[in-house]
């Protein structure tokens, strides 16, 4: 009869669970911005562009063996990049939808392994007093597995913190470029 309630408390237990994660928001945003001391144009010709954007972005850095292919423009709509690497880069490639000069390059992400999903992401360049603001953002939906990650992962923290070592790499390369 013991065997029973536990059985009855773990199916309780185990249906909870599915309801929270079931519940939980399906559209998702990160976000994180840095002023920078260059002009819209110097920024974004670092972000336009992927082989300049392979320079500084984070995520090829954590595999120095990943394999990259570029096809259509050199930059601009239609410009894709396509990697493959090792189980923290995975596989997946990125198009620019929509490129508008000092102002904003979106991206479609697609993501292939470890898991598939679809995201966009985009860069906006707010002219400033003395710089630029660039803020990178992805936004997309949760499915079922990514909303129960969510549950034991600070998603915001992991992305954004890449987001953030990227904007500073940007940030030093711009400036550099912006005093020469």
């Amino acid at each position: 009869m013991v065997g029973v309630y536990i059985l009855i408390g773990v199916v309780v237990i185990i249906l909870i669970l599915v309801i929270v994660i079931a519940t939980r928001p399906s559209d998702f945003r990160y976000a994180r911005s840095a002023t920078i001391a260059a002009s819209p144009a110097v920024i974004f010709a670092h972000v336009d562009d992927f082989k300049k954007m392979d320079v500084w972005s984070p995520w090829l850095k954590f595999d120095p063996n990943v394999k990259i292919t570029h096809e259509g423009p050199p930059s601009g709509v239609g410009a894709i990049e396509s990697w493959d690497g090792n189980k923290n880069v995975g596989a997946g490639r990125m198009t620019i939808t929509d490129s508008r000069p000092n102002e904003l390059v979106q991206l479609k992400l697609e993501f292939f392994r470890p898991f598939a999903a679809t995201n966009t992401a985009e860069f906006t360049f707010e002219p400033q007093s003395g710089g630029t603001t660039v803020t990178w953002a992805m936004m997309g939906k949760y499915n079922f597995m990514t909303k129960a990650m969510g549950l034991f992962m600070n998603m915001d923290k992991m992305i954004g913190g890449n987001f953030e070592k990227g904007l500073a790499e940007l940030k030093a390369i711009a400036e550099s470029e912006a005093r020469r």
